[in-house]
């Protein structure tokens, strides 16, 4: 049965996509071809008026007053339909286009170059790829969604018309006007790409213009400078050049650009196309039979301009109904009157041309026309969904041509001692800077103009590394001079990427790939298209799997890179940078709750400084710093900043390891915790188990206050267990200038083993078995406690920041000062673990003792969220995460799992000052906190982790306004309020 059901469905889709096609769909401007505005406008017209109507005037808003007013008194004088806008800012061009529409007796069509969005006329707007990226793209529906997002900022500004998309198959790799604006050389590609961006903009109101008919994508000339000659039979051009064209004019596309070409096969006159009447009325009107409206390419170009100056009467005179660029108004018109008054052209047909832009203008609502709002303009226009589908765009185009041995993603870091080169670029880059959130990344740079001592020591270099990354930038979007290349830059991509394992990323034009020899013996080779800052983050996210790739080469470079080429990349879990929108939340609601609960603190000195990061399915969609290290605020809280853990390690060091010797079933978690540690063997401690220790529910002390044990009756540290020196025996080392004897370890050891239990069964945290673990994992696995977990979980995570005694492997100024120490080590403690037993244990501790960046922690409890995975790799058995993240003891109120905290019992039926962790986390979320103002939370339920890191102890633990103003929670509980608002 299902299998029939199945062949009929199919048989109704095949239906429906055969009769779509049985008739052209009308463009939707012409339904109002008869309206009474239009009418009435029309009516009220004299000839010269009407043929202005037919006429578009081109302002440049970086210009001064003075043009804006002589473009202003065009506009009284003459009336013309419409005005093209060129360069300008968003605020400013606005401006002008409300005063020509404030001086205009009817209602202007204004109208731009908007092939990649409003930034290519615009500054400082969203830039979305250029139309090569596009045609690499696999799916349509965020192509769609571009149309849409031009469209909706060009109405912002007041604009109603975007000469775009390009709908020209680009079959000449030198093409040296079109080329990287076509969507490439695939016929059906093109048309599709084309109408996906057209139909957007259509659907919100805004008339597309495709470009640039009957097909300029297989010209070796500009068409600014001379007339180019296309020489293909009439059958190529049916089939090839005007396919996209066609298919638009069916699907209903409003309007088309002419072209100023020569082609003999459709016109042997040596007329150019847009002045040609076979091409326009009789191959474009009548044979294709497009019933929208056409506008000739600028009409100052090089190759449309005749002898006589009447190129507006000739364009409209083969079929144009309007006429963009038009350098002298009043001759234009003159000329056209003219025409008339010779019969060369009838008012009959002036009023059809007329009528059609003035159902344009009634289609856009220009009869109801209202000056544009500029207030918030900018903020509208950045508006982060728009960016979001920038976002998707460059992620969906990034192709990926070689992968051999799969080494794209990049895993098993830990393998790998990798070098970032940028290739023709004078600095580090946003690329290798993204790379670094991975991995530990040593960057380097060669400049296009470098010579070849600096490519040969670049070469040496080279050889302390296994994996090579290389963005190649600098590279030309036009063909000329070898796409600006040089030729150091050039053998530097070949002899680097030949002689190294290596990664290549070509940040440019695909066609300018033929100029780069052996780039194809690269092991990984991802075309980027462009060279901007959002391509270059997203390729370096590429790299290391947070992103699949699947984009399709939309042209053929030479024999070594064809059309439709790929190497379809799956993502492997890692986590991804990106912004709220794509996960559904607002990024200026979230930013402004979490900024004013930070910024609370700081200004409330519950701490110096914070940082926070978010991160929801997996993408990292906020992370931000605050404040200084230091009330003196000398130095800014940085991202790249470690922090002292304090408690987190206990949830971040030994846990991990425990969790993996469960795994391979060398712990027993049921079994008597003196299995693991013999010292308790015969003590009151011989029958808890393992899990009641780490549930918290051994009935062990909470904590044992070490350090007071080694005063002496002066109450100063006794000096036979301190010295302010190192030696044999004293060689613990507690802080930067204080040294415990090796011995008195097993004194803290033996204070644990004899003190008391409490009487009864109940939950306490503890935190004194933390301090046996290190041995015990040791122990078990025959390694050094660090060692162990750095192979096993640091290293191969990417999170090379994360370890005990941060001192000895980085700058003091990237570690963030914890307390000022007046009673045990004398002095602010940095780079130094803050709590005063695990710093007696030299450092290196299960209960305190771990440094890291916010980022590093980050992966670590990704993969915890991700119940044991993490980028391509599994860590830990789903099975033990889940054990380990469960409620152990519900009917004991105790809310703890296996080492990880919990949310207290019946958390959500609490107030916001008396919930733990936010009211709204689930009841199968876990985490930890630390006692220097650290905290981190993850809730598998919402896929969400939420990472908070202070140093509120500084200068002073006795500080507990983070507690009282309850910074943690409030903001943990504002990303669930945003989760819930979107």
């Amino acid at each position: 049965m299902n299998k029939v059901i199945k062949i009929f469905t199919g048989i109704i889709s095949l239906f429906l996509i055969c009769t779509t096609h049985l008739g052209a769909v009308e463009p939707p401007f012409l339904k109002f071809s008869n309206d009474e505005w239009v009418n009435k406008q029309l009516d009220s017209m004299t000839i010269d008026e009407k043929i202005a109507q037919l006429m578009m005037l081109t302002a440049y808003p970086t210009q001064n007053d003075a043009s804006k007013n002589k473009v202003i008194e065009q506009i009284k004088k003459y009336k013309p339909g419409g005005v093209l806008v060129m360069q300008g800012g968003p605020v400013k061009t606005t401006s002008w286009i409300n005063e020509f529409q404030e001086n205009s007796k009817t209602p202007l069509l204004i109208a731009i170059d908007g092939e990649w969005g409003l930034s290519m006329r615009i500054d400082s707007t969203v830039e979305y790829p250029y139309a090569q990226a596009i045609g690499a793209i696999k799916y349509d529906a965020f192509v769609y969604q571009m149309g849409r997002d031009i469209g909706n900022q060009l109405k912002d500004m007041g604009i109603h018309m975007n000469f775009a998309p390009v709908a020209d198959v680009n079959t000449n790799p030198e093409n040296p006007v079109i080329n990287f604006r076509s969507f490439g050389e695939d016929k059906k590609n093109v048309a599709n790409k084309a109408w996906q961006v057209a139909k957007g903009m259509q659907d919100v109101g805004v008339i597309p213009v495709a470009k640039h008919f009957p097909g300029h994508g297989d010209t070796h000339h500009d068409s600014h400078k001379t007339l180019p000659v296309l020489t293909h039979s009439k059958e190529r051009m049916d089939t090839l050049e005007s396919f996209p064209f066609r298919y638009l004019a069916e699907m209903g596309i409003s309007g088309i650009m002419s072209a100023h070409l020569d082609v003999p096969s459709l016109d042997d006159s040596g007329t150019p196309s847009s002045l040609s009447k076979k091409i326009i009325t009789d191959y474009l009107k009548n044979e294709i039979g497009f019933s929208g409206f056409v506008v000739t390419d600028a009409i100052n170009m090089q190759g449309v301009r005749t002898q006589s100056g009447n190129a507006e009467l000739e364009a409209l005179k083969a079929g144009n109904d309007l006429i963009e660029f038009v350098p002298d108004l009043n001759k234009a018109i003159e000329s056209v009157k003219n025409g008339i008054v010779r019969g060369e052209l009838s008012t009959a047909e002036i009023d059809e041309k007329c009528r059609k832009i003035l159902a344009l203008k009634r289609w856009v609502n220009l009869n109801e026309y209202q000056p544009t709002d500029i207030k918030y303009l900018r903020h509208r226009l950045h508006s982060p969904y728009f960016e979001m589908t920038s976002r998707q765009l460059v992620k969906g185009a990034l192709t990926v041509l070689k992968n051999t041995d799969n080494i794209l993603p990049v895993e098993h870091l830990d393998s790998f001692r990798i070098a970032s080169i940028s290739i023709g670029s004078d600095n580090i880059t946003t690329f290798q800077r993204r790379l670094e959130k991975y991995t530990v990344v040593d960057h380097y740079f060669l400049p296009k103009d470098a010579s070849e001592k600096d490519l040969s020591r670049l070469h040496v270099l080279m050889e302390d590394y296994n994996l090579v990354i290389a963005g190649i930038q600098g590279i030309n979007v036009y063909p000329s001079r070898q796409y600006g290349t040089t030729e150091i830059q050039r053998r530097a991509v070949s002899e680097l990427t030949r002689k190294n394992n290596s990664i290549a990323v070509f940040f440019g034009n695909a066609y300018a790939m033929k100029h780069f020899e052996n780039i194809e013996n690269v092991q990984g080779l991802i075309l980027a298209y462009q060279n901007n800052e959002l391509t270059q983050e997203l390729a370096a996210q590429l790299v290391f799997g947070a992103n699949q790739a699947n984009g399709r080469l939309p042209v053929t470079v030479d024999s070594r890179f064809q059309l439709n080429d790929s190497i379809e990349v799956a993502s492997n879990s890692t986590l991804s940078y990106t912004i709220p929108e794509e996960v559904g939340v607002n990024s200026g609601q979230l930013e402004k709750k979490i900024d004013s609960i930070a910024l609370l603190g700081v200004e409330k000195e519950a701490y110096p400084g914070c940082q926070v990061l978010i991160a929801k399915d997996g993408k990292v969609i906020f992370h931000k710093c605050y404040g200084y290290q230091t009330y003196e605020k000398e130095q800014q809280v940085k991202k790249e900043n470690l922090y002292d853990w304090a408690s987190l390690t206990k949830v971040t060091g030994p846990l991990p390891a425990l969790m993996k010797l469960v795994d391979k079933k060398e712990m027993n978690l049921d079994a008597p915790f003196s299995n693991y540690w013999a010292d308790f063997d015969g003590s009151n401690k011989r029958n808890i188990t393992v899990r009641e220790v780490l549930a918290h529910q051994a009935r062990l002390a909470s904590w044992i206050p070490f350090w007071q044990m080694t005063l002496d009756k002066q109450k100063h540290l006794s000096s036979s267990v301190f010295k302010h020196t190192p030696s044999s025996e004293f060689n613990v080392r507690v802080s930067s200038n204080l040294y415990m004897n090796n011995h008195f370890r097993k004194i803290m050891y033996d204070t644990i083993r004899d003190s008391k239990l409490l009487p009864r069964s109940r939950y306490l945290y503890s935190g004194l078995s933390f301090y046996l673990y290190p041995d015990i994992i040791s122990n078990i696995t025959g390694e050094s406690y660090e060692e162990y977990l750095k192979k096993n979980f640091y290293l191969p995570l990417g999170a090379y920041t994360i370890t005990y005694n941060p001192y000895k492997y980085f700058p003091m100024e990237d570690i963030i000062p914890t307390e000022k120490d007046d009673f045990f080590r004398m002095g602010t403690i940095r780079g130094y673990v803050h709590d005063e037993g695990a710093a007696m244990m030299g450092g290196i501790s299960g209960n305190a003792g771990l440094f890291g960046t916010t980022n590093d922690l980050a992966k670590l409890f990704q993969m915890y969220l991700q119940k044991g995975y993490f980028g391509g790799r599994r860590y830990i058995s789903e099975k033990t995460v889940n054990e380990f993240i469960r409620i152990q003891y519900p009917n004991n109120s105790n809310r703890r799992g296996l080492g990880f905290d919990k949310p207290l019992t019946d958390n959500n039926k609490n107030s916001l000052k008396d919930a733990y962790p936010a009211i709204d986390a689930s009841a199968n979320s876990f985490g930890h906190s630390g006692f220097t103002g650290t905290f981190a939370w993850a809730d598998p339920d919402n896929g969400l982790l939420y990472i908070f890191m202070s140093n509120r102890v500084h200068p002073t633990r006795e500080n507990q306004k983070l507690y009282q103003l309850n910074i943690r929670t409030a903001m943990h509980q504002a990303i669930y309020d945003c989760l819930k608002d979107n």
